[in-house]
């Protein structure tokens, strides 16, 4: 897979939490704190996945913190630096 831009993986996450939430990913802000999107632990979950999968890699290994799944953009941004 080519490298993808923080931009491109900030679009790429709110399709996806779009898609878990079921609303239209032009409701989703990429500054909207996670937490108040509706994303419950279920959905975390799916998330968590969603990005292991898509951007291969392996969550608990890569050092992510509490902060950086604060915003959609912060995770992002995370994201580009690790890929």
């Amino acid at each position: 897979m080519n490298k993808m831009t923080a931009a491109d993986i900030e679009k790429t996450l709110i399709q996806e939490v779009a898609t878990i939430l079921g609303v239209d990913s032009s409701a989703i802000s990429p500054n909207t704190p996670l937490h108040t999107l509706g994303i419950d632990s279920f959905s975390f979950v799916e998330l968590l996945v969603f990005i292991e999968k898509t951007f291969n890699l392996k969550l608990i290994e890569s050092g992510l913190t509490k902060e950086d799944f604060q915003t959609l953009h912060l995770l992002a941004s995370y994201i580009s630096r690790m890929n």
